[in-house]
C-alpha cells in the first residue's frame, strides 16, 4: 500500500509539474550578447531587438506612438485600402482577433498603410468604419514613405511601391505580435486561416506572461 500511495504522489507530483509549465513564446530577430558588469562581476546578456520609437497619424488625425502600445500586447501589419489583393483577407481575420479582444485593455491593434498618397486620416477611418472598427484600440496610421516602408523592416515585413503589381503597392500579408517589451513573438500569415487561429491561441499565451 505504502508504495501505490508514494506512486500515486509521484505521478501528482509530475502531473503538477507538465501544468505548471506553461508554454513560452520566442523571440524573434537576430540577437547580440554582450558582456556588462553587474555589482563587481562580468555577466553574460542578451540584447534583443525591438521595435523602435514611431510616431504616426491616425484614422482620427492623432498622433500615435510607440507610447500608446506600453504594457500592452499588440499586433501590427501593412496595407492599403484600396488593395485589390490580399488586404482585405487579411483585415478581416484580423477583425477576428479584434472582436475577440475588444475592449480588452490589455491588447491592442496597429495597421499601417503603405500608400503614403491616398490613405489620408480621412480615408482610413472611413476604412474603419467599414471594416467595423468602433473604438480606439485598433489604430490605422499612416506617415512619410521613409517613416512606414522603414519601420516595416524593424517588424521584418516587405513593403515596396511597385507600379508592376496590382494596386501599385506590393507587400507582405504577415500579422505581427509583439509583446511589452516591443518585441517580435509571433508572424502570421494574414491570408491563411490556420494561421490566424494560430495568432489567436499565441495572443492567450502571450497574454499568459504578464498575469
Amino acid at each position: 500500500m505504502k508504495n501505490v500511495l508514494i506512486s500515486a504522489f509521484s505521478a501528482l507530483l509530475v502531473m503538477g509539474a507538465c501544468q505548471s509549465k506553461t508554454p513560452k513564446l520566442p523571440i524573434y530577430g537576430d540577437r547580440d550578447v554582450v558582456e556588462k558588469e553587474v555589482n563587481g562581476k562580468m555577466v553574460v546578456d542578451t540584447i534583443y531587438p525591438t521595435i523602435p520609437t514611431f510616431s504616426f497619424l491616425n484614422q482620427d488625425s492623432v498622433t500615435i506612438t510607440e507610447k500608446q502600445f506600453d504594457n500592452k500586447i499588440y499586433v501590427a501589419n501593412f496595407f492599403f485600402t484600396h488593395c485589390p489583393s490580399i488586404c482585405p483577407t487579411m483585415q478581416r481575420n484580423l477583425l477576428k482577433a479584434y472582436e475577440k479582444y475588444k475592449n480588452d485593455a490589455r491588447v491592442a491593434f496597429l495597421s499601417h498603410s503603405i500608400d503614403f498618397k491616398y490613405d489620408s486620416p480621412s480615408v482610413l477611418k472611413n476604412y474603419a468604419n467599414k471594416l467595423g472598427v468602433d473604438n480606439v484600440q485598433w489604430q490605422f496610421v499612416t506617415g512619410s514613405k521613409a517613416d512606414i516602408y522603414g519601420i516595416s523592416d524593424k517588424y521584418m515585413v516587405y513593403t515596396k511601391e511597385d507600379a508592376s503589381v496590382a494596386g501599385g503597392y506590393d507587400h507582405s500579408g504577415y500579422l505581427v505580435l509583439v509583446d511589452h517589451d516591443k518585441h517580435i513573438r509571433g508572424a502570421y500569415d494574414g491570408t491563411n486561416d490556420e494561421e490566424v487561429q494560430k495568432l489567436l491561441k499565441d495572443m492567450d499565451i502571450l497574454l499568459q506572461e504578464y498575469k
